[in-house]
């Protein structure tokens, strides 16, 4: 447990649930949470044992619904609001980075800077009645926590645009359609779809799991020739591996 409004559990072995714990707010960050989000983040960075991580938010109604006005109102500055924008941003480039797949269990609304937590999830569950939003237009505002730029990435520059020009809000067969949503579930059970994934995730070999992730964030963010250079350099030492050769061996018997 983080705080009485960020926890940091272990379902199960190489595994953990990062929870927003504010239902009675829709789960809105306020910057103590932020803050706790972000010391999280760290913590399971440093963690070499973790497999997969899941990202989700209280109850059934929100997974985030964005940062607490009734809070942020207070901080007017331009400087406050780089220091939010920094904390944040700095916090979800840091998950995007993890080595390990990090996936989102959206549970209801995920609007405003919450939709901008669920794009910095590798994976995406959502329940049936699952909301993403790009809410900040309507606050005069843009995404601040690096949200427009992997919204680009995911739909492209058209649908992106329109999507923050709209202030767009988007559902649950909306965002399968998009490639926005991996998996929906049913209402109410984006989070235990979302481990059962983890449960297959955290099952598979642990090189091979952080090479699968590390060749095609290479692909996003290094020039074509550099990612198949890394790709084939990540090669040979799964070859050696042992999961490897149980592997080959198990399918050759199975020949027999």
């Amino acid at each position: 447990m983080m705080s009485e409004t960020l926890l940091l559990e272990t379902p199960f072995a190489g595994a953990r649930v990062l929870t927003i714990n504010r239902p009675q707010a829709l789960n809105a960050l306020d910057l103590a949470t932020m803050q706790a989000f972000a010391t999280a983040v760290g913590q399971v960075a440093a963690d070499d044992s973790l497999q997969v991580l899941v990202v989700t938010g209280a109850g059934r109604s929100a997974f985030c619904s964005g940062g607490d006005l009734s809070e942020l109102s207070t901080r007017v500055t331009g400087e406050e609001a780089l220091a939010m924008t920094t904390l944040m941003g700095d916090a979800l480039r840091r998950l995007e980075d993890l080595p390990i797949p990090v996936i989102a269990a959206v549970n209801g609304y995920a609007l405003g800077g919450g939709s901008e937590i669920a794009l910095a999830c590798d994976l995406r569950v959502v329940d049936a009645k699952a909301r993403l939003g790009f809410a900040q237009g309507k606050m005069a505002l843009i995404p601040g926590w690096g949200g427009g730029q992997r919204l680009l990435r995911l739909v492209g520059y058209a649908r992106a645009l329109e999507f923050l020009l709209n202030a767009h809000t988007l559902y649950a067969d909306d965002l399968k359609a998009l490639g926005l949503a991996n998996r929906v579930a049913m209402d109410g059970h984006a989070l235990d779809e979302a481990l059962q994934w983890a449960r297959q995730i955290a099952a598979l070999p642990r090189d091979l799991l952080r090479a699968q992730k590390a060749l095609l964030q290479a692909g996003l963010r290094r020039t074509y020739d550099d990612a198949l250079t890394l790709e084939r350099n990540l090669f040979p030492a799964l070859w050696e591996s042992e999961a490897h050769w149980e592997a080959v061996k198990a399918f050759l018997q199975r020949k027999k």
